[in-house]
C-alpha cells in the first residue's frame, strides 16, 4: 500500500515479472520469430559447407538468441558438433542430443526433420540470422528497461552507481550487436605500407586482374580487389562481349584467375559458345550456318579443351536475387579457400532485391550496395554490367555520362570505376556504315576512385563478337 511522505505519494516497489521459460515480461510475450529461427537451423542442417554455422559464429549468435527452448538445444548441439569437427545433419544431431538425454526436450527426431525440410535452399540464411539477432536485442532491451524501472522505484542508493549499472547493461547489448571491426592504427598501418611497397616494386606493371586492353590497363593498372566496376552501355554496344574478353584475359594470362560469371540473360552453353568462337576467331554468322573450315574446327576444339581446364564457373539461373548471388559467390570462394579472383554479373537490372514490394529505384539501390559489399567480402573485383537509359540517345549526339545509368543514381555512387561504352560517331562512321564489321567504340572511364579518368578507344569486331586493342592510326582511314 502506498504511503504519504512529505505530501508526496510514493508507490511501493514493484517486482519485474520476467519468465525466461514463458518468454514474458510483465505478462507480455517478448518479440520473437519462430520462422526465422527455424530458417537458420534448417540452413545449418542442409548447408554441408559449414558456411552458415561459420557466419553465425562470426555474428556472435549464441543459443540464447533463440526464443524457443527447443531451438536453443538444437543450435547448442550444432555448435558442439562443429567445434568437434563433426559434420552436421539431422541424424548426427539427433544422436548427439539422444546421448545426452536431451532429444525429447528438443522435440524428438520428428521435430528436427521437420525443421530441416522447411526450406529448399539456404541462400537467404543471412536475412534470417538478422531477424533472429534483431528479436534477441529487442528482448534484451525490454528486459533491461523493465528491470531498470523496477530498480529505479526501489533504489535507495547512490544515483551515480545506479546510472552506471544501467549504462553497463545497455553497453553490453551494444557490444554484442556491433562486430569487432574497429581497429587501431598499429593493426593496419603495416598493411598499408605493404601496399605502398608493392606499388613501388611493380615499376608500373599491373597490380590487379588484367583487362587485356592496353589503354585501359594503363589507366586502371588492372582490376583490383574490393572494387565494383560498372560497365554500362545501350543494347548492342557489346557489354557481354567485353566482359567475356576480360574474363578470357583473367583466365589465360600470366596467372590464372578463378572467375565466376552470373548470366541472367543468356544460358551457360551460349556464353561458352561465344567464348569459344571469339577466342578461336571464328565468324559467328558462318558458324551458325555451319560453314566453317577444317582449320577453324581444329581451333574450336583446341579452345574448348583450354576452357575445360580453366578455373571458370558460370551460373545461368534466371531471376536471381542479390542475396542469392552473394551466397553463391561466397560458397564458391569458400570452396576455393578464398582464391576467387573475379566475379562478373550480366546484368544488374535483371537482378531482384530482397523485397519485391519496394519501389524499383530502392530495389536497384539495394542491389548496387550488395554488389559493392560482395567485392569487399570476397576481396575480389566485381564487374557489373548495366544498361544506360534512353535519354542518353536523345537529341544531339554526346558521349554517355554516369548519370545516364538506368533506374538508380546509387549505382554511380557505389561503383569504384565506371566504364561507359558508346559507338564513336564521326564523318567516316555514319549510320550507313552498319556493314562494317569493325566498330570503333569509345570507352569513357567516367569514374575511378584511385586513378585518372578519360576516354579510350577500342575496336569491336562484330564477326567474332570480340573487342580488340585500338591502334592509333590516322582517324581519317577509319
Amino acid at each position: 500500500m502506498a504511503e504519504r511522505i512529505s505530501g508526496k505519494e510514493e508507490k511501493a516497489p514493484r517486482k519485474t515479472k520476467t519468465s525466461a521459460s514463458e518468454g514474458k515480461v510483465e505478462g507480455r510475450i517478448l518479440p520473437h520469430n519462430f520462422d526465422a529461427e527455424e530458417g537458420v537451423l534448417a540452413s545449418i542442417l542442409i548447408d554441408g559447407t559449414n558456411e552458415v554455422i561459420n557466419a553465425c559464429i562470426a555474428e556472435k549468435i549464441r543459443e540464447d538468441y533463440f526464443f524457443k527452448p527447443q531451438h536453443r538445444l538444437i543450435y547448442s548441439a550444432a555448435l558442439a558438433l562443429f567445434n568437434d569437427g563433426i559434420p552436421i545433419d539431422e541424424i548426427v544431431l539427433a544422436e548427439y542430443l539422444n546421448k545426452r538425454g536431451k532429444l525429447k526436450q528438443a522435440g524428438d527426431i520428428t521435430a528436427i526433420n521437420e525443421i530441416a525440410q522447411r526450406i529448399e535452399t539456404w541462400t537467404h540464411y543471412r536475412h534470417w540470422v538478422e531477424i533472429v539477432r534483431e528479436k534477441y536485442f529487442m528482448r534484451e532491451i525490454i528486459k533491461t528497461c523493465s528491470d531498470t524501472i523496477a530498480k529505479a522505484e526501489s533504489n535507495n542508493g547512490d544515483i551515480d552507481s545506479f546510472i552506471e549499472s544501467v549504462e553497463e547493461r545497455i553497453l553490453g547489448i551494444s557490444q554484442d550487436r556491433v562486430g569487432d571491426s574497429v581497429k587501431k592504427a598499429s593493426e593496419q598501418v603495416d598493411g598499408a605500407l605493404s601496399l605502398i611497397d608493392k606499388m613501388i616494386m611493380s615499376k608500373g606493371e599491373l597490380m590487379g586482374v588484367p583487362t587485356g586492353f592496353k589503354s585501359l590497363d594503363k589507366m586502371m593498372r588492372g582490376l583490383h580487389e574490393n572494387e565494383m566496376i560498372v560497365i554500362a552501355g545501350r543494347p548492342g554496344t557489346g557489354k557481354t562481349s567485353i566482359a567475356l574478353n576480360i574474363a578470357e584475359s583473367a583466365l589465360f594470362g600470366k596467372t590464372q584467375v578463378p572467375t565466376l560469371i552470373f548470366s541472367l540473360e543468356m544460358l551457360g552453353e551460349q556464353l561458352y559458345q561465344r567464348m569459344i568462337a571469339s577466342r578461336a576467331r571464328v565468324d559467328q554468322h558462318k558458324l551458325s550456318s555451319g560453314r566453317i573450315t577444317n582449320e577453324e574446327l581444329q581451333n574450336i576444339n583446341m579452345v574448348a579443351s583450354e576452357l575445360k581446364g580453366a578455373p571458370l564457373w558460370i551460373d545461368d539461373t534466371a531471376g536471381l536475387s542479390i542475396l542469392e548471388v552473394r551466397a553463391k559467390a561466397r560458397r564458391l570462394n569458400q570452396q576455393l579457400d578464398g582464391k576467387l579472383g573475379l566475379v562478373i554479373v550480366d546484368y544488374l537490372q535483371l537482378l531482384r532485391g530482397s523485397d519485391p514490394s519496394k519501389p524499383r529505384e530502392q530495389e536497384v539501390a539495394e542491389i548496387s550496395r550488395g554488389m559493392k559489399a560482395m567485392s569487399k567480402e570476397l576481396r575480389a573485383p566485381v564487374i557489373v554490367l548495366a544498361q544506360l537509359n534512353r535519354e542518353s540517345e536523345k537529341g544531339e549526339y554526346r558521349p554517355p555520362r554516369a548519370s545516364d545509368l538506368r533506374e538508380s543514381g546509387s549505382i554511380e555512387q557505389d561503383a569504384d570505376a565506371i566504364l561507359l561504352l558508346s559507338r564513336e560517331r564521326k564523318s567516316a562512321t555514319t549510320e550507313d556504315d552498319n556493314s562494317n564489321q569493325n566498330w570503333l567504340i569509345r570507352v569513357d572511364l567516367a569514374k575511378q576512385r584511385n586513378g585518372p579518368t578519360g576516354p579510350v578507344k577500342l575496336l569491336f569486331n562484330r564477326s567474332y563478337t570480340r573487342y580488340e586493342n585500338y591502334i592509333d592510326i590516322d582517324d581519317s582511314q577509319l
